[in-house]
C-alpha cells in the first residue's frame, strides 16, 4: 500500500492493520492489486502491479516519476519468501504478471529495478534486479540514479481477454 498513498508515509510506520484493510477494500472492489504465487498450495511470493495512476507516490519520486505521458502499468514490488529464493519463483511471478497485464488490455509495463554491480541485501531488492527484467524482455528507458533504472516492456494484444485472477500457481500441478 505504500506506493498507493500520497504524502509522507514512512515504510516503517505502524500502519499494518490500516494497510490490510485498504488492501482488502481494493480486492472487495474487484481490483487485483497484484498476484500471489503458490507452491504446493502455500503462498511463497507476491508481485504488485497496476495502472501507474494508482500509485500516487510515483508522481513525485525522483527515480520513478513519469518518463512521459504513456499509458503504463507499473510493477512496484516483488517478493519471494526467503526459503523459496533461488528457485525461479520471482521469474515465474514476473511472467505471470506480464500475462495478467496483457490479458487485461495493458500495452506497456514499467518497472524500477536495482542496477548495481555488487549484490544488494535482500531487504532492498523488493523492486527486483535489472537482470530479472532484462531476461523478461524489458529495456532501459531512463536512468535517474546510479543504482536504479526505469525499464519498460511493450505488450502485444492478448488473444484472449480473461477476468482478473489475483493468484498464480508456481508449481506444475
Amino acid at each position: 500500500m505504500y506506493y498507493r498513498k500520497s504524502g509522507k508515509v514512512g515504510v516503517n510506520d505502524p500502519s499494518g492493520e490500516d494497510n490490510k484493510g485498504q488492501l482488502r477494500e481494493l480486492v472487495d472492489g474487484d481490483i487485483a492489486p497484484g498476484l500471489i504465487g503458490y507452491l504446493d498450495g502455500r503462498p511463497v511470493g507476491w508481485i504488485s502491479l497496476g495502472p501507474r495512476g494508482d500509485y500516487l507516490k510515483l508522481r513525485r519520486s525522483p527515480v520513478m516519476k513519469p518518463v512521459d505521458d504513456a499509458d503504463v502499468w507499473s510493477i512496484v514490488c516483488t517478493y519471494v519468501d526467503k526459503a523459496h529464493r533461488g528457485l525461479g519463483a520471482q521469474r515465474r511471478l514476473l511472467s505471470a504478471a506480464i500475462d495478467f497485464a496483457r490479458d487485461n488490455g495493458v500495452r506497456m509495463l514499467e518497472a524500477y529495478p536495482v542496477d548495481k554491480p555488487e549484490r544488494s541485501h535482500d531487504d532492498f531488492m523488493f523492486f527486483g534486479s535489472r537482470s530479472l527484467y532484462e531476461r523478461a524482455g524489458f529495456t532501459e528507458v531512463v536512468r535517474r540514479s546510479p543504482t536504479r533504472v526505469v525499464m519498460r516492456r511493450r505488450l502485444r494484444p492478448s488473444r484472449r481477454q480473461t477476468s482478473q485472477q489475483p493468484m498464480t500457481r508456481l508449481d506444475s500441478g
